[in-house]
């Protein structure tokens, strides 16, 4: 299959990767040089300018699309509704709201394009190993034709909808993770105060009924002794932040009260005012941990 993939960064490089290494002819573009000169190293065509779209969109037998933003997602989306052939089949998986989301579709249906919504669960790390969540909504005939593709970027595929379950899904995800992480930040900070060990929180906590595989990873990365606990980030707390702002805005958009997710935001929000947006989103472990007047 001819595929062109718009936006080659953390995500976009491995999964565009992931579909040349299975035998399909991939040319990909971003307006950055240096990812540019990444996708070159990996092996994949790129595209330096966005003047000829027209043909590549001609060429390409499916558009795909890892974007930073609604802001991106958006342009891009106009871009394809105006100036792809009708019938292009069109697959994005940014991590953008479901208003952007549902703005694009009208376009593009208006433009007779097929529009897959493919969110993926997990981070850039697992993106390199082939070991995404796949989510994908719109037509189920269009899910159906690509699953191939979408099977070379991980082992779990799920269609949800015909419409923007794929990207309220993902939320739904990102949600249970952060608050994870609160609930990580809570009981620790409890366990700390009562002069339970930092190793041993971790270990008991793994091999319980709250043990789940963001908690493990989170245990490999962080139930090290205190000293030598790495935030290093698989995910940033400014990452996390603009997630929660998609997840409270769908909040409001569908009546949820998301009162517990609003605590959490600002937990994180306090981690950037304290220096340490760029650390791991697990980095509110911190925040409360100065709260109760723990040494981090």
């Amino acid at each position: 299959m001819n595929i062109l993939f718009l936006g080659i960064g953390k995500m976009g490089l491995p999964m565009a990767s992931h579909l040349l290494a299975n035998g399909h002819t991939v040319r990909a573009l971003d307006l950055d040089l240096a990812r540019r000169e990444a996708a070159t190293q990996a092996g994949l065509s790129a595209i330096e300018s966005t003047t000829d779209l027209v043909s590549h969109y001609v060429w390409a037998d499916y558009v795909m699309s890892s974007l930073p933003n609604d802001e991106a997602f958006l342009a891009v989306a106009s871009a394809i509704a105006r100036d792809a052939p009708a019938q292009t089949t069109y697959i994005d998986t940014s991590t953008i709201s479901m208003a952007a989301s549902t703005k694009a579709a009208k376009q593009l249906e208006t433009s007779q394009i097929n529009y897959l919504r493919v969110a993926v669960s997990g981070n850039n790390h697992m993106a390199i190993a082939a070991n995404l969540t796949i989510l994908a909504s719109g037509p189920r005939a269009i899910y159906d034709q690509v699953l191939p593709l979408l099977a070379c970027w991980g082992p779990s595929q799920f269609y949800l909808g015909a419409k923007e379950q794929a990207r309220l899904m993902k939320l739904v995800v990102n949600l249970c993770i952060a608050q994870t992480s609160a609930m990580l930040a809570e009981g620790l900070t409890l366990g700390r105060l009562g002069d339970l060990d930092w190793g041993d929180m971790w270990q008991v906590l793994s091999a319980s009924a709250v043990g789940s595989p963001i908690l493990k990873a989170k245990s490999a990365q962080l139930g090290k002794p205190m000293l030598d606990r790495d935030f290093e980030p698989t995910f940033t707390v400014h990452q996390m932040v603009k997630d929660l702002s998609l997840i409270t805005a769908a909040g409001e958009q569908l009546g949820a009260p998301l009162a517990q997710t609003k605590i959490t935001m600002d937990w994180m929000q306090q981690a950037i005012e304290e220096g340490e947006g760029q650390l791991d989103y697990a980095a509110i472990i911190r925040v409360l941990e100065r709260q109760a007047g723990l040494s981090n």
